[in-house]
């Protein structure tokens, strides 16, 4: 048995959860869960198991495993005293009936709103393994959660919930968290005496804690998005390193945009030195993914300058001491036209520009598909989905390109690869349905908003969620065949997420279990 398929067994707690972000190693959108529902609606109760109201945002996309339902959102509609104001919270909810274990929320980082933008919560997806819960929060640190919170006390090694949920000071001469802790999660002796609350059952236990600022000298920008992805006992993720506050500058063009950390203690062991960090024109926001080529095992990420990188993985048993450097096997320059110096003069360009990547790559059958184009907010009109031969090393941007297709202004999505479809959404509200072989259009379907979530395709279905609320169920053929359309009131940025039967449908304020044969009530 392969190293992948070993580590993807280690993963899955039971085979009909949903552990991660996307299908495990691949980050393909698929599900092989069956009997899901066409449609449901929550007026009458048709076909739900459960409504779990989260905050006013949710950027987030739901993950399931060994019994619980997770998802970040912010707290706007508190559940705890203690817990008061702007936060970014993290929901464990039971996934029999949608009770609220426990939630992790962590105060805003307040010297500059584009650190940590307002209200914007916790906004990257869980990552579940056995009784743990790894997640990148919105201060842009990685942490390692107990999955049964603070219900069973609070194990350690890390003992400092009571600092690290405290609101910052605004008095500049008094430090709060995470100001008072180290990279590693330990106090730093010389600091003033920090702030604590009051830390009970509902909170969340942090196993340990890694700060990306202070620990791998990146600069954050509006809100952290990684979703984290498990290697054996390394965990992979991007960073989020990104602009100023002026949109014009890169802080530390020498920063990572992927590291490798310790999953038992959270010790940066690796990184890549291959990015262009001058070259980031918004953020690193793409999560890596992974694959198996040639019987040997590669991680893909898309850096925030738009080139896609392909890595071998580091060393199951890495030396102590320095940290390691990731060795690149190819690298492919999405938009090898795009502007590559000065990149940032062309900022609020809708012309000419560099590309972003907001989602992840995804391998399938030996090719990577990733989408990116300009900016939503500040780039050119321009994306598209393409296809890269992953069996190639060395600079392959002219010699690894299968095929491009064209979507519409802008993209966010990660395209679904099932039975030789592509399916994807663009910031057009254009649904599209491409052959996975020729790059050759199949159907679209022009949507009521656009798409920041990506599809899910599950037994035989596609779900799709835009940004007006409108929830499509398409049959996952050639044929273009709309099942189902629902209008769920408030904005849709999360992906889809299927697991033991239930369908989890996450809109800005509510978090739905979806269930078929579950009567109107």
């Amino acid at each position: 048995m392969s190293l992948l398929a070993l580590a993807w067994l280690a993963l899955s707690a039971r085979a009909g959860d949903r552990p991660q972000w996307g299908q495990a190693w691949s980050r393909n959108m698929v599900s092989s869960e069956r009997g899901l529902p066409d449609s449901f609606d929550p007026k009458t109760g048709k076909n739900i198991k459960w409504v779990a109201r989260l905050g006013t945002e949710t950027h987030s996309s739901p993950v399931v495993g060994s019994g619980v339902a997770i998802i970040g959102t912010n707290n706007n509609d508190p559940r705890d005293p203690n817990h008061q104001g702007d936060r970014g919270v993290l929901m464990c909810f039971d996934e029999k009936d949608g009770r609220l274990r426990w939630q992790l929320a962590v105060p805003k980082r307040i010297e500059d709103i584009y650190f940590d933008w307002p209200n914007a919560g916790i906004s990257s997806p869980a990552t579940l393994e056995g009784d743990r819960v790894y997640v990148v929060d919105n201060r842009g640190v990685a942490l390692c959660l107990d999955l049964r919170g603070m219900a069973n006390g609070n194990d350690g090694p890390f003992t400092n919930e009571a600092i690290y949920y405290a609101p910052q000071p605004t008095n500049s001469l008094a430090r709060g968290a995470p100001e008072a802790f180290q990279p590693d999660g330990t106090l730093i002796p010389s600091a003033p005496t920090p702030n604590r609350v009051e830390v009970g059952p509902l909170d969340a236990d942090i196993v340990w804690m890694f700060d990306l600022s202070s620990g791998a000298g990146i600069w954050s920008h509006d809100a952290a998005h990684s979703s984290i992805l498990i290697h054996g006992d390394q965990l992979y993720l991007n960073t989020g390193t990104g602009v100023d506050n002026t949109h014009r500058k890169i802080r530390r063009p020498d920063a990572p945009g992927l590291v490798v950390l310790d999953k038992h203690t959270g010790r940066l062991l690796g990184r890549e030195r291959v990015t262009h960090g001058e070259r980031v024109f918004h953020s690193t926001w793409s999560a890596p993914s992974a694959g198996e080529v040639n019987g040997k095992p590669l991680i893909f990420f898309a850096g925030g300058d738009a080139v896609i990188h392909a890595f071998q993985p580091l060393a199951p048993s890495p030396p102590p001491g320095d940290v390691q450097t990731l060795k690149e096997v190819w690298r492919f320059d999405f938009d090898p036209t795009a502007p590559k110096e000065d990149v940032h003069r062309y900022h609020l360009n809708r012309r000419e520009s560099p590309s972003d990547v907001f989602g992840m790559p995804v391998f399938y059958e030996d090719r990577v598909y990733v989408a990116a184009g300009g900016d939503l907010w500040w780039g050119k009109n321009g994306a598209w989905l393409k296809c890269i031969d992953a069996t190639k090393t060395g600079d392959i941007t002219s010699t690894g390109l299968v095929w491009s297709y064209t979507l519409g202004k802008h993209v966010f999505a990660t395209p679904a690869i099932h039975d030789g479809l592509v399916f994807i959404g663009d910031c057009e509200g254009t649904l599209h349905c491409v052959d996975s072989a020729t790059g050759q259009a199949v159907w679209t379907h022009e949507a009521s908003g656009d798409f920041w979530a990506s599809p899910l395709v599950a037994d035989g279905k596609v779900y799709a969620g835009t940004r007006r609320g409108q929830f499509l169920v398409f049959a996952a053929t050639r044929e273009k065949k709309l099942l189902s359309s629902l209008d769920l009131g408030t904005p849709i940025s999360a992906t889809c997420a299927a697991a033991n039967g239930v369908l989890y449908v996450a809109t800005m304020n509510k978090l739905y279990a979806a269930a078929s044969s579950v009567g109107v009530r």
